[in-house]
């Protein structure tokens, strides 16, 4: 084994890194599911007879509302038996749906299988943060999480890229089959080498009681609270994005095969955000960085809301305020998440669960809101990227007492 590079990350049987590259993995099995497929969504549509386009979204959107409600789950399941289980039997599931929907007959089908694959995904979102937030805490939570980001951000660049080869030298079926085999990889570290991380002390029994009385520890602490909802209401924003991605920079831009390389920018902008967090969240602290990105990620969305209501954007500026927009996003992401799981160490998975519940769910819906306004227009998505700003400021001005930049301790 490689000598652990950090006493905390060994308590996992990792060092540093490999934990790092591990959880990275587990968190980009989601990517993977959504941004791979974004280049085949509209043959997906026309083999499957689906006619309105926008309907084509609700591919994405299945499988965020089964990755939400199974959180719900997957928490007090891995407070109660560990981390390992349950993650394995998510993969499982998750591996076995994307091999089946290579096969589907229908649309409604294949939207039943992609509910049904978002449930097994559900574990890797919950447990995984469950397990960093078991080996660290803090700004080495937030630390750890920016790096993890980083590396998973790496999928969004090529998973697209990914998607439109596929398409090339293959029909659209082979796509599942791909996430199929990147589900039974991840499985095997994950069972060879990853310790069980939680504390035997911190196990809780898997009854109704006891599981409500762990969503009323999460509901009850405003700041995990309203970070949470924040972040819910800005994933609604990128998830927004995403959903209409393809027929923006398609449909609008006509960038045909091009598409990959312009959302590979984007989710490249992520990643140097993610980059940057790492290396100063130490040095600035949590609230400073994040409470910039926030007023930024408004500014951003305001300008570009303001230039979409006069009239049509060039590419060059679209892909600024867009990758800008991303950049600011990357910034809060870790933070606002590391926040919020700060004060629940002790129902680390319960509070996961519902934390992730909450975001997920409810960026869902916000996502599906924008992604089903489209109008062939820039518009709608500057529209929701504003709003969810607005609404992101009011959450965290919840959180802080109603005054920004003030760190509460010398971790934040």
């Amino acid at each position: 084994m490689t000598k652990p590079l950090d006493q905390s990350a060994a308590l996992s049987g990792l060092s540093k890194v490999q934990f790092i590259a591990l959880m990275a993995m587990l968190m980009s099995i989601n990517a993977l599911s959504i941004d791979i497929m974004l280049p085949g969504l509209q043959e997906i549509g026309a083999s499957l007879g689906v006619a309105d386009e926008n309907d084509r979204q609700y591919i994405i959107s299945a499988y965020l509302f089964g990755m939400g409600f199974a959180q719900l789950f997957f928490g007090p399941l891995s407070d109660r038996l560990g981390r390992k289980a349950p993650l394995l039997g998510g993969l499982a599931l998750y591996a076995s749906c994307a091999l089946a929907i290579a096969f589907v007959p229908t649309f409604t089908a294949l939207l039943l299988l992609r509910f049904v694959q978002g449930v097994g995904a559900a574990a890797t979102r919950v447990v995984t943060v469950s397990i960093v937030r078991d080996v660290y805490g803090g700004r080495q939570m937030a630390e750890i999480m920016s790096l993890v980001m980083m590396v998973f951000m790496i999928v969004p660049v090529v998973a697209p890229s990914m998607g439109q080869l596929i398409m090339i030298f293959a029909e659209w079926h082979m796509i599942f089959v791909v996430i199929a085999l990147f589900g039974l990889a991840v499985s095997a570290p994950v069972a060879l080498r990853l310790r069980e991380t939680l504390d035997p002390a911190y196990r809780r029994a898997f009854t109704a009681a006891v599981i409500l009385d762990g969503f009323r520890i999460v509901l009850t602490n405003r700041l995990a609270l309203s970070y949470t909802l924040a972040t819910s209401v800005l994933l609604g924003g990128l998830f927004g994005f995403v959903n209409s991605a393809q027929q923006i920079l398609v449909g609008i831009y006509g960038l045909g095969i091009w598409f990959p390389a312009v959302f590979a920018a984007f989710a490249g902008a992520m990643a140097l955000a993610s980059f940057a967090n790492s290396r100063l969240v130490q040095r600035f602290g949590m609230r400073a960085l994040s409470h910039a990105a926030l007023l930024g990620f408004g500014l951003t969305s305001f300008v570009w809301l303001s230039l979409s209501l006069m009239g049509p954007l060039p590419l060059p500026l679209f892909i600024v305020l867009q990758a800008a927009a991303m950049f600011q996003f990357g910034l809060m992401a870790a933070n606002f998440n590391a926040m919020a799981m700060e004060p629940l160490g002790h129902v680390a998975g319960t509070a996961s669960s519902v934390l992730g519940f909450t975001q997920t769910i409810g960026g869902a819906l916000i996502g599906a809101l924008i992604g089903q306004a489209f109008d062939g227009t820039v518009t709608p998505p500057a529209v929701g990227s504003f709003s969810v700003a607005i609404l992101a400021l009011a959450f965290v001005l919840i959180a802080e007492g109603g005054k920004l930049f003030r760190p509460h301790n010398p971790s934040g």
